[in-house]
């Protein structure tokens, strides 16, 4: 059973080192009791920041996306745009997991998984604006709709990118009241 229970850490600890190889974590696991310690600070020549499974890859997509929306080349802008949107949802749920996996283990690890899962999810959500923008432009409403109500949902109607969502529902009839309202109403 010993023996089992070795393997099982070696595995981890073997997993949790590619994962901080590749960019992943930001501390590495070592010892025989699994004791976190701080990673080398200096930049590791396996970073995923040039791929495009990364926060700079998902920003490199949607800034393409802009650039071929200015260009009036919609389909690839919508092609760039929901690309993004997987590259930062997928981020923002495997930081979401690394940040449940470190909770209470780690929890300055965790917190730090958690910040990234936050900042992943931002960034989907304003692709997914963006997206809804282009689909608007495009004269497809039915496309953009369901994003912009999403939107609301994953932001909050009372948050900026909540309340611009809503006022792109509003433009659009699919609403009949204006958010939020003035006094006057």
């Amino acid at each position: 059973m010993q023996g089992l229970r070795f393997g099982v850490h070696s595995d981890m600890v073997m997993s949790f080192g590619k994962l901080a190889v590749l960019g992943w974590a930001i501390t590495g696991l070592i010892g025989s009791q699994g004791v976190l310690a701080q990673a080398r600070p200096t930049p590791r020549p396996n970073s995923l920041e040039s791929t495009v499974l990364s926060i700079s890859g998902g920003e490199r997509l949607v800034g393409e996306a802009t650039a071929a929306a200015s260009r009036q080349n919609y389909e690839l802008a919508v092609s760039k745009l929901q690309d993004a949107r997987q590259v930062f949802n997928n981020l923002s749920n495997f930081y979401q997991e690394l940040f449940t996996s470190f909770s209470g283990v780690d929890n300055r690890l965790a917190d730090g998984h958690r910040q990234r899962a936050l900042q992943a999810a931002q960034l989907r959500d304003r692709a997914t604006y963006e997206l809804a923008i282009v689909y608007r432009a495009q004269n497809r409403p039915e496309l953009a709709v369901p994003l912009l109500v999403q939107l609301i949902r994953s932001q909050a109607p009372t948050r900026e990118l909540g309340q611009l969502a809503y006022q792109q529902l509003f433009e659009l009839g699919f609403v009949e009241e204006a958010f939020p309202r003035t006094s006057s109403n």
